[in-house]
């Protein structure tokens, strides 16, 4: 959880904001959330944007992947914190849902970052 949290906060401009009554982490890039990290009954799991198709992949080959929990099940996945899932397939989901969401800022948002941030830093090394 501790790893996942850290990487969470490295992506660019990343902050973790507490909008609901509940003991949930949301984590943001300007505005827009691309990620949720809570604890219940000693279980952690995250919550993490990503395409359909992909999300119903991830839930076929993982089972700590689930549809979203009170999220759009198409669009977030669910991952359960308990180390069945390698930190690299972790990250590597991290920073889909932080491209999407960069990706689905306003023109004038995602202008302002890419002149502070290289675009591999935004938009991964794939894009």
């Amino acid at each position: 959880m501790e790893h996942a949290k850290a990487y969470i906060m490295s992506k660019p401009e990343a902050w973790q904001d507490y909008p609901f009554n509940l003991p949930v982490a949301v984590y943001k890039i300007r505005h827009k959330m691309f990620a949720t990290l809570s604890e219940s009954g000693g279980h952690w799991r995250m919550n993490l944007k990503c395409e359909p198709l992909e999300a119903m992949m991830l839930r076929d080959v993982f089972e700590a992947v689930l549809p979203g929990y009170h999220m759009n099940k198409a669009h977030w996945n669910t991952i359960m914190l308990d180390g069945s899932i390698p930190a690299s397939e972790i990250e590597r989901m991290i920073d889909n849902s932080y491209q999407l969401v960069v990706k689905g800022l306003t023109r004038i948002e995602r202008h302002q970052l890419e002149t502070r941030y290289a675009p591999a830093e935004l938009y991964g090394s794939r894009n």
